[in-house]
């Protein structure tokens, strides 16, 4: 498995895009997407050489993460990229972390799955098995 991106939870799309942009030179790299599922808006930002990031902001207070916007947001996962979604999930059952998201459509992946996982020290786990990201620019 290789890191995918790192999601970063912030209160604000549109400030996020324009804080990374300015201050990392990371340029948009989807348009946003709305995750009817969780709730929540996502928009990747890619820069030459570095490892892409995913905004994600809460819609309203039912999404999952947005009590993270209480402390201005922050690292909410890294995403690994496998070769065989179904085959990782079955491993790491075994290995004793815990599903957080068994395997369904991620709208940011072109509905290809995606699953969650937790992996202990506070640390969640995004798992996909695509280079497909929807709304590229």
């Amino acid at each position: 498995m290789v890191i995918d991106h790192i999601g970063i939870v912030v209160k604000s799309i549109d400030e996020g895009i324009k804080r990374w942009e300015s201050i990392f030179s990371y340029k948009q790299m989807t348009r946003i997407v709305i995750n009817t599922i969780q709730n929540v808006k996502v928009v990747f930002l890619h820069k030459p050489d570095s490892i892409t990031i995913k905004l994600i902001q809460p819609i309203d207070a039912s999404s999952p993460i947005s009590k993270f916007t209480k402390n201005s947001g922050g690292i909410h996962h890294l995403c690994f990229k496998c070769n065989d979604l179904n085959f990782e999930i079955k491993r790491i059952k075994g290995l004793g972390l815990r599903i957080l998201t068994e395997p369904e459509p991620g709208e940011a992946f072109c509905n290809e799955k995606i699953a969650f996982v937790y992996a202990k020290e506070g640390l969640n786990i995004e798992l996909i098995d695509t280079d497909l990201k929807y709304g590229l620019l």
